[in-house]
C-alpha cells in the first residue's frame, strides 16, 4: 500500500512523501528508523470529491484514452506484472487527470480485495458495461490478459468506427457553417452599402435585385433579431434531441435519412456486431450479450431489435428469426447469421458481418468525400452567382446607358 505522511526530522524540520508499506503500522516503523518522528500517515487515494468533478467536467475519458489505458494495463500483466503495481504504475503517467485520479482509487480497492471488474463498475461513465462485462469473465475464467486484451481492440475497433463517421460529416459541416457565418455577415453588413448605389441611380430594377434590396434593409435593421431567433431555434433542437422522445424521433431520423441514413445504419450494423464478438468471445452468455450490446450500440431503434433478438433467445429462439423481420437489418445480414447458427459459428458470423460492413461503410465514405466537395462548390457558386447577378448587373447595365 501507499500512504501519504508527513514527519519532523531531528532537527524539528517538518517533511512530508509517499512511502510504500503493507501496513500502517510498518510505515509507522520505517519512519522511525530513518530518524523520522511520524506526525500523520494517511492511506493514498486519488483526488477528492470536489476535484473529480471538476476533473470529470474538463477532462472526460475518451475512447482514446481508453484505448492507451487497455494497452498499457495488457502488456504489464502479460509480462506478470501484478494487477495493482501495473494500476498503479499507469496512473502515475497517465496524462488524463481524471483517469490518473480514478485508476489510482481502482488499484486501491484491488489492493483492498475487490475484484477489478468491480472496481471498475463504480465508475459507469469510464468504464462502459461491455468493457466490465468482459474482465468480469475473464477473471471467472482465469483469462484475464485475455480479457483484457480482447477490450483493447473492440475499443481500438469503435474508435476507428466512430472516427470515420465523424470524420465524414466534419468537412460538410465545417462548409455549411462557413458559408452561413459569411453569407450571414454579407447580407447584413456589405449588401445594404451596395444596394445603396442601386436605388440612387432610380432604374428600374428586376425582381431578385429588390428581393436583395429587402433583404438586406431588413437585416441591417433587425440582424440581431435574427440571429437570436436562429440560435435559440438551434438551441431548441439541441434541447428536444437531449430529452427521451427527441432521442427516439432522432435515432430513427438518422437512419432514414436519404444520403447519410445508410451510412448510419452501417456503423450501427458494425457497432452491434463487432461488441457482439467480443462479449461471445470473452465467455459471457448469448443473452446478456445481447442485452449489454443494447445499451452501447448507441441508436433506440437498434437497441429495440437487439433487445426483441434477447427476448426471443430466452425463450429458446433464434437472432436471425428478430433481424429478417426488420426494415433496418441487410437481408444478407439476416441470412449470414442464419448460416452461423446452423452450423454453430455464431460468433465467425458475426465477425464476417462486422467486417463486410464496415468496408461498406469505409467505401461508402470514400464515395461520399468525392461526391460532397463539388457539390458544395456549384452549391455555393450559385448563391455567389445570384448575388452578384442580381447586385452587379443592374449596376453595370445603368452605367451603360450613361
Amino acid at each position: 500500500m501507499r500512504f501519504a505522511f508527513k514527519a519532523k526530522d531531528q532537527k524539528g524540520e517538518k517533511r512530508k512523501g509517499i512511502i510504500d508499506s503493507a501496513s500502517r503500522e510498518l510505515a509507522y516503523q520505517i519512519l522511525q528508523e530513518n530518524n523520522l518522528i511520524p506526525i500523520s500517515i494517511e492511506r493514498e487515494t486519488g483526488e477528492s470529491d470536489v476535484m473529480k468533478y471538476f476533473q470529470k467536467t474538463f477532462e472526460r475519458v475518451g475512447k482514446k484514452d481508453l484505448l492507451v489505458f487497455f494497452r498499457q494495463f495488457h502488456a504489464l500483466v502479460a509480462a506478470k506484472v501484478p494487477v495493482v503495481y501495473s494500476l498503479r504504475a499507469i496512473g502515475d503517467q497517465t496524462e488524463n487527470g481524471y483517469l490518473s485520479s480514478i485508476i489510482k482509487d481502482i488499484a486501491n480497492d484491488v489492493e483492498d480485495g475487490s475484484p477489478f471488474s468491480e472496481a471498475l463498475e463504480k465508475y459507469p461513465d469510464s468504464f462502459p458495461t461491455i468493457v466490465t462485462s468482459v474482465i468480469r469473465s475473464g477473471e471467472i475464467s482465469g483469462s484475464l490478459d485475455k480479457s483484457i486484451a480482447n477490450v483493447a481492440t473492440n475499443i481500438e475497433k469503435n474508435y476507428r468506427i466512430t472516427a470515420k463517421i465523424r470524420g465524414a460529416l466534419i468537412y460538410p459541416a465545417f462548409v455549411f457553417a462557413t458559408a452561413f457565418v459569411v453569407g450571414f455577415a454579407s447580407v447584413s453588413f456589405i449588401i445594404p452599402k451596395l444596394t445603396i448605389i442601386i436605388e440612387d441611380m432610380d432604374a428600374e430594377l428586376p425582381w431578385h435585385t429588390m428581393l436583395i434590396i429587402n433583404i438586406g434593409h431588413f437585416m441591417e435593421k433587425f440582424w440581431w433579431a435574427v440571429l437570436v431567433v436562429i440560435l435559440g431555434f438551434v438551441f431548441s433542437i439541441f434541447y428536444y434531441i437531449r430529452t427521451d422522445a427527441g432521442k427516439r424521433e432522432w435515432d430513427k431520423i438518422k437512419i432514414d435519412l436519404p444520403v447519410f441514413g445508410k451510412l448510419f445504419r452501417y456503423f450501427y450494423i458494425t457497432r452491434f456486431t463487432t461488441n457482439l464478438v467480443v462479449l461471445m468471445n470473452g465467455g459471457v452468455p448469448i443473452v446478456q450479450s445481447l442485452e449489454t450490446v443494447s445499451e452501447v450500440v448507441g441508436n433506440r431503434v437498434y437497441r429495440n431489435i437487439i433487445l426483441r433478438c434477447a427476448e426471443e433467445v430466452k425463450t429458446g429462439g433464434n437472432i436471425s428469426t428478430i433481424l429478417s423481420y426488420s426494415d433496418y437489418i441487410p437481408p444478407i445480414m439476416s441470412k449470414m447469421v442464419t448460416i452461423g447458427e446452423k452450423t454453430g459459428k455464431i460468433v465467425e458470423s458475426l465477425d464476417s458481418v462486422g467486417t463486410f460492413y464496415e468496408e461498406e461503410m469505409d467505401n461508402m465514405i470514400k464515395n461520399l468525400s468525392v461526391l460532397i466537395e463539388p457539390i458544395l462548390i456549384v452549391g455555393l457558386g450559385i448563391g455567389v452567382a445570384f448575388l452578384a447577378f442580381s447586385i452587379i448587373l443592374p449596376i453595370y447595365s445603368v452605367v451603360q446607358q450613361f
